[in-house]
């Protein structure tokens, strides 16, 4: 049986020869910059970064913000302050230092790295002829990682030749194709700095997915090089390629991905990391009843204010969320799995499903806006009572085409009902102003039945509040809960349903299912899994995994150091 990840933290000894970093210089496209889950792998992991590695790691994040105060960045000179005195940067770029606003308050450089637009093609010509780089068809967002990257690199540079770093162990650890070419870039003018590249989920890989292909049946046979030609993919694929084959430690955060990497981009990963995660983030027991008790009465009145019903206190709350990635994220199969929901006919408790995904929102319905702040009582609908917020594509949205298509109208009669939010909970959305977090500890249950998910965050922090969760083993963490000898419901508190390319019936059917099972525990049941999803969360905190991380720098290091010899 293959040793689950927990296992291998108890059987791997770092040895006694193992190279550890004196600085670790990390950039990312979500540094300070909330998008997706890189973001919380970064923010969650800094705290132990830093108890191991105390200032001496530095974070790298794009200035999008410039002018505006961020909500993440605490501006503060001091902490950089001998390097940003004498700091040259070429091309006119210009920093910002401090610390980011999260547990273990790393410090961070945030780079402006417009000026470098006007200076791409000879970013792209160097990429060409030191790597093979083909950005010829680039489009869409390629220039303004490129320019992040190239800037992200030439910050490392400097910093590495203020603290002569030619005579210290360092490490430039950068994540995601959006990153790529601040590798090779480093990899070229500064071979004495460990190259790190982790990818959180190959752009191939999602791509085949999203595009409705089979990834899984056919992987063996996918060429990458092909498939970037087919997908119109060919220089996000190409320059992640060339950052995984010469990067001095390549990574990736689960076994499936591992071997997508392997297939794809022609390198197996030195190390599997899988992420994980702090509880800082999670309420403590004294403080969860009353921050429950909040996000109920506020989900509840939304789903009242919409559709004129007033739901049962004890209503059964379930939802999924995640970046608006229909098909991989496994979108499609939650909604039709509620539409199967509504068809149970013994159902003994009220069911409301929450889509919490950001789409292309504009603003909150000014019609549910005065009904929540109005005193008065309603018993009839709001037209169209599924959605909260004005979305630009209403017309053409998947989401709100497959409710309507399944007929999931939110009828006071049906005792199942789906509700879809499609702003990012940041705490600012118009309606619910609560943070996804405050607005996670109000559930019973969640589901994430992913068709393309490296790792899988959203279950995670699902068992982190206590809270039960069902995914599927496409995912990361779905491998991981399996690898446990126990691994049911009832002993995690994650269900994990075995999808493949061509079950998805079978799948959305077994996900109506499990929760409607749920919705009918008693307390003392329901307790006892809530019970098994908080333990096993702690199985996955960051103060377990960093090991693998302490691995591939050992490896990047290593390496580096042939090269000086």
């Amino acid at each position: 049986m293959r040793l689950n990840y927990i296992q291998l933290i108890i059987t791997y000894n770092m040895p006694q020869s193992q190279l550890r970093p004196d600085y670790i210089f990390e950039a990312s496209w979500e540094v300070c910059n909330l998008v997706g889950g890189i973001y919380t792998v970064l923010s969650t992991k800094a705290k132990t970064l830093q108890k191991n590695y105390k200032d001496k790691v530095v974070f790298i994040g794009p200035d999008v913000w410039k002018e505006k105060p961020s909500p993440y960045f605490i501006e503060d000179n001091k902490v950089t302050k001998g390097w940003l005195e004498q700091a040259q940067l070429p091309y006119g770029l210009k920093v910002r230092t401090g610390r980011w606003d999260i547990p273990g308050t790393p410090i961070v450089i945030l780079v402006d790295f417009t000026p470098l637009y006007n200076h791409k093609n000879e970013l792209y010509k160097l990429m060409w002829d030191l790597y093979g780089v083909d950005s010829m068809p680039a489009y869409g967002d390629y220039d303004e990682a490129s320019a992040f990257a190239w800037a992200s690199a030439l910050v490392i540079e400097n910093y590495y030749l203020y603290i002569n770093g030619k005579e210290k162990n360092v490490v430039a650890h950068f994540n995601e194709w959006t990153t790529a070419m601040g590798l090779l870039y480093l990899k070229h003018f500064q071979p004495g700095i460990a190259t790190l590249f982790t990818t959180h989920a190959t752009s191939m890989g999602r791509s085949i997915a999203g595009n409705n292909k089979p990834l899984y049946n056919y992987l063996a046979g996918y060429n990458g090089d092909q498939m970037a030609q087919e997908l119109n993919m060919v220089s996000k694929h190409s320059v992640e390629k060339r950052a995984a084959i010469h990067a001095d430690s390549f990574t990736t955060v689960s076994d499936i991905t591992a071997r997508e990497c392997t297939q794809l981009l022609e390198r197996k990963p030195d190390v599997v990391t899988p992420n994980g995660f702090e509880r800082n983030f999670v309420p403590t027991k004294k403080d969860m009843p009353a921050k429950r008790k909040v996000a109920r009465e506020k989900l509840l009145d939304i789903v009242y204010n919409l559709t004129g019903h007033k739901p049962s206190d004890d209503a059964f709350l379930v939802a999924t969320s995640g970046r608006y990635e229909y098909r991989n994220k496994g979108i499609d199969l939650y909604i039709d799995a509620v539409a199967r929901m509504a068809q149970h006919r013994d159902l003994n408790r009220e069911i409301i499903a929450f889509v919490l995904t950001p789409g292309w929102v504009d603003t909150p319905r000014v019609d549910l806006m005065q009904r929540m702040t109005q005193s008065e009582s309603f018993d009839t609908p709001l037209s169209d009572p599924i959605i909260t917020h004005h979305i630009h594509n209403y017309d053409s949205d998947n989401i709100v085409n497959q409710i309507h298509w399944l007929g999931l109208n939110n009828h006071p009669d049906c005792f199942v009902k789906i509700v879809f939010i499609p702003s990012y909970l940041t705490g600012s959305d118009g309606l619910l102003n609560m943070p996804y977090y405050d607005i996670l500890v109000g559930m019973d249950a969640t589901a994430f039945p992913s068709y393309y998910e490296p790792w899988g965050y959203t279950p995670l922090e699902s068992v982190a509040f206590g809270i039960p969760t069902v995914t599927t083993q496409l995912s990361g963490f779905g491998q991981w809960v399996t690898g446990h000898d126990a691994s049911t419901l009832k002993a995690t508190g994650v269900e994990v349903l075995r999808r493949y390319d061509d079950n998805f019936t079978a799948v959305s059917q077994q996900l109506a299912d499990t929760i409607v099972a749920l919705s009918k525990l008693s307390p003392k049941e329901k307790s006892a899994i809530d019970k098994a999803a908080s333990q096993l969360a702690a199985e996955a905190e960051w103060k377990n995994f960093i090991v693998y991380y302490q691995q591939a720098f050992d490896i990047a290091l290593q390496r580096a150091q042939e090269r000086k010899q």
